[in-house]
């Protein structure tokens, strides 16, 4: 091959692998990835939030618990050796002496059912710290589709309102002409300018809105501080299968419940366990040991019993602890239940509202508005309308977008905090 044809292959190769670069330069990786979906937002969070976490790492201290409590004895035995050296001056050698040792084992035994009351405790313990994962997962997607949906509606915000500012400034720039030709006056002149204005400054203020909501959703999600998300999906939520009978049972069952009652059979189990712990333990002792002279060593067997006296202390410490955290469990079970079905009670009030006014919105009044929209500007076009009639329309039908833009986001954040409150499980959340 000739050496300006080789050449020549170089310089395109290093265009070529040139122009990924440049692309890489102008556009970062955040700006050129797919806009992030719920589910992928919620698998990120279960990997990365520090609350969830946290929450799992107990799991290890109460499976811990329950093998210790599982073991056949809960205490050790001990293995005591001894060993001595005996001189007998009375001997004819004042030097002999006889080398003597003692090994023992002794077990203590727990008599009034500590063994049972202790790992009954521990399972209770272990299965309300699976119940806290589980709620504590539940409310982290909950948390994380609300900050989703907030990220969402204001993406879809911004979008209509450069849409309404496209329109502005159209009418601004045609009435900016007929000034210049003398058939508007100045004051419609300043109107559409400011009209504009403002409409760029409501974009500017969502924008600010926009970045501070995907940096919170960004922290929810542990991404690295420059990787603001774009988000993508649906801002309706999708057709609800549950009735206000079906939430009011799924929230008397939900996983704190179950967390709450776990805590508190535990709580039992542990002040039974106090109190049982006033009794004392046995401790059975055997042993063996070598004894006297060489030539006529003894061997001695003993047997020993030992049982502490209950007559200073009786555990007091002990019981009152227990009898502290059983009441304390028993007034948040409490407190709890009333809590979650007061809360549904009142957030399926909210949901039945919002799907009424949804529909009007949507079906009546947002139709008309932007009929009227399109009217106004085929008449301002004609000259029919002055601006001031114009621009009165294209407010009306921005407000309208804006109350149904927001009433669609609360419905749909009303309907996340509903589900949450009742520990509700769509059929197709396998988790």
């Amino acid at each position: 091959m000739p050496f300006v044809t080789i050449c020549r292959s170089l310089r395109l190769m290093r265009r070529l692998i040139g122009v990924p670069l440049l692309l890489a330069s102008l556009y970062p990786l955040s700006a050129l990835s797919a806009p992030l979906t719920l589910e992928q937002a919620w698998e990120q969070a279960e990997q990365a939030n520090p609350a969830l976490r946290s929450t799992l790492a107990n799991l290890a201290a109460a499976q811990g618990e329950l093998t210790d409590a599982r073991a056949p004895l809960w205490n050790n035995p001990q293995l005591a050796t001894e060993w001595r050296k005996r001189t007998l001056p009375q001997t004819t050698d004042p030097t002999r002496s006889n080398r003597e040792w003692t090994v023992g084992l002794a077990q203590t035994f727990e008599i009034t059912g500590q063994q049972g009351k202790r790992r009954s405790a521990a399972q209770q313990s272990l299965a309300a710290t699976q119940e806290v994962i589980a709620e504590t997962r539940r409310q982290l997607r909950a948390e994380v589709e609300q900050r989703f949906v907030q990220v969402l509606s204001l993406q879809l915000r911004i979008q209509m309102e450069e849409r309404t500012l496209k329109l502005i400034q159209e009418a601004a720039t045609a009435v900016k002409k007929r000034v210049a030709a003398g058939e508007d006056s100045r004051l419609d002149g300043n109107l559409a300018k400011v009209e504009a204005e403002r409409a760029q400054n409501q974009v500017s203020v969502l924008r600010e809105q926009l970045v501070q909501a995907r940096s919170e959703l960004a922290a929810l999600l542990q991404l690295p501080a420059d990787n603001l998300p774009e988000v993508g999906g649906d801002l309706d939520p999708a057709s609800a299968s549950f009735t206000l009978d079906s939430l009011l049972a799924s929230a008397a069952n939900r996983p704190l419940l179950r967390a709450f009652d776990y805590r508190e059979k535990a709580a039992r189990s542990r002040l039974d366990l106090e109190r049982a712990a006033v009794y004392p333990d046995v401790t059975l002792g055997l042993s063996t040991a070598r004894e006297g002279p060489a030539d006529s060593r003894d061997r001695i067997m003993g047997l020993s019993v030992s049982l502490p006296l209950p007559l200073f202390r009786r555990n007091d410490t002990g019981i009152g602890r227990a009898t502290t955290e059983l009441t304390q469990a028993q007034v948040q079970k409490q407190a709890v239940q009333r809590d979650s079905r007061a809360q549904v009670l009142a957030l399926w009030e909210r949901w039945e509202n919002l799907k009424t006014r949804v529909k009007r919105l949507s079906e009546s009044v947002l139709p008309s508005l932007e009929e009227n929209q399109h009217l106004s500007s085929v008449s301002f076009r004609a000259g029919e309308i002055g601006l001031l009639q114009l621009l009165l329309v294209n407010r009306q039908v921005l407000d309208g977008q804006r109350d149904l833009l927001d009433a669609r986001t609360e419905l749909r954040l009303t309907k996340v905090t509903l589900e949450a409150a009742a520990g509700w499980q769509p059929a197709h959340d396998n988790r």
